[in-house]
Order: structure tokens, then sequence, then C-alpha cells
């Protein structure tokens, strides 16, 4: 597994990140745990989920399977609630379903931030209360995570007190991250020291499913997973690339993809730059 430094957190992240959202309760909670214990032996220490996903149970899982090392674990949760009072609730509801006093890193559990949202986030107490929790030792650092580009997204990173953005970024979906242009909201979280999660790594199956129904046979021997891994770690801007990790051969091909550093792509020469 390979590391990044996670802007100006400093914090030592691997490349590759656990993302909890597709945990539901119907998964088993063992095996869950099991393929969690191989992910950090293999080097996996960032783990990203929210009160939300699976109904709690995410946090749940989460909670029992780094509860024997949890200073070697980076652990990113969310709040839903932009309000103080809401805000107040949601960390201590995942406090307790994660098992532990402190939270790595708190992020808004954002959209698109449409202007009523940053409303409430710059001016009605939201980053107010998230800075609160820093200063009582509850959170670590503090960001947000958006499904694109907007005029919040761009308010958010402007005001300089975030420490990191989860965003979509991959093969499909360039808009966040214009290699050609060198424009867009991931090059201006950069300019901030604003460290880089992706969501949507390897494009959440759309790119494969196109491929193998326009080329069936063409497809048929193609890691295309791996190539769409490889391309998003090829960008120098991404420090985390979330992977909804279901099985010990998901962290097996994640890993290897990881510490191939040869197979990198020079994506400015392939955007014609």
């Amino acid at each position: 597994m390979q590391y990044r430094t996670l802007g100006k957190t400093g914090l030592s992240v691997s490349e590759i990140g656990y993302g909890g959202g597709r945990v539901r309760p119907e998964h088993d909670e063992r095996q869950l745990i099991k393929m969690l214990h191989h992910a950090f032996d293999s080097g996996i220490n960032y783990l990203d989920t929210a009160p939300t996903y699976g109904g709690g149970y995410s946090e749940i899982v989460i909670g029992k399977a780094i509860a024997e090392r949890r200073e070697a674990c980076i652990v990113a949760t969310k709040t839903e609630a932009f309000e103080p009072a809401g805000i107040a609730a949601d960390v201590e509801g995942s406090l307790q379903r994660l098992g532990t006093d402190y939270i790595d890193i708190l992020q808004f559990h954002g959209g698109w931030f449409y202007a009523e949202h940053t409303e409430q986030i710059l001016n009605g107490g939201g980053l107010a209360a998230y800075l609160k929790l820093k200063e009582e030792g509850k959170v670590r650092f503090i960001g947000f995570s958006a499904d694109g580009p907007s005029g919040g997204v761009e308010q958010l990173i402007a005001t300089g007190e975030l420490d990191m953005m989860q965003i979509h970024y991959n093969l499909m979906y360039q808009s966040t991250c214009d290699a050609f242009g060198k424009r867009g909201v991931i090059p201006d979280a950069e300019a901030q020291e604003i460290g880089i999660v992706l969501m949507r790594s390897t494009t959440s199956n759309a790119f494969q499913n196109l491929m193998h129904h326009c080329f069936p046979n063409e497809m048929a021997a193609v890691d295309v997973d791996s190539f769409l891994l490889n391309y998003s770690l090829s960008n120098p801007l991404v420090d985390v690339a979330l992977m909804s990790l279901q099985s010990i051969a998901d962290v097996e091909w994640t890993n290897a993809v990881s510490d191939d550093v040869a197979a990198r792509l020079n994506l400015q020469a392939i955007h014609g730059r």
C-alpha cells in the first residue's frame, strides 16, 4: 500500500480508503470485520462512513473493527445537519456507534451545497460548531463531502477553514478536475492545502457496464476495474480513493493497483497538455 499526505492535516493516509456507504444490516458483521482486519493488515488506514449508511450499521461495524486498533486508523464520518444543535446530536450518535471518544475527520454531508446550505454552514453556526468540536478535541479535522462542483463548494473552499474535501472524480467525471485547463474545485482545494478524497473512484460501475454492453467480446479479458482505479490514482492532487471493498479479494486487487506505481499515467499528456 502506498501513502499520501492528506493536505494540511499532515496525516499519512493510505491512497486506497474504505468506503462504508454500501454496508447494510443484512451483511454479515463477522465477515465484514474479518475483511476490514485484513484491509488494516494490508495497509489501509482510512475509513469513511456516515450515520445514514445502513441506518447506523456502517458506523457500528467499523467501530467494532477498529476497537483494538483505534490509534492506527483514520476514521471519517459526517453530519446530515448543518446547524449547531443537529451537528452536536449527530456527532454524539456517531461517537457512540463508533465506540470512540474522538472522530478523526468530520464532514458536512452535502450534495450540491445550494445557497441555503452554505448559508447555514457559514452564517448559521454550522462552521462555528465544527470549529468548536475541534477545540474540544471531539474532532481532529473538518471538511465536507459533495457530489460535484457548485458555487457553494467554491464558497466552502474559499473559507480556508476546512481540512479536506470528498468529491466525485474518475475517468467519466472530469468537471471537478479539468486536466486540460488545470481548473476545477480539486485544484482550487489543493491551492488551499485541502486534502482530496475521492468517491466514485471507479465510476460506480457506469464505465464498466457501458464497455461490456458495447464491446462484450473485446472487454471479456480486460481488467477494467484496475484500469479505472489506476487512472484516479494517477492524478497527483488525489490523496485517497475510496473503494467499497466487499471482500478480501477486493482488498487484494486494490492494494496491487496501489503498489503498481510504474503503471501510473501522465494525465496531462493524455489530455493534451
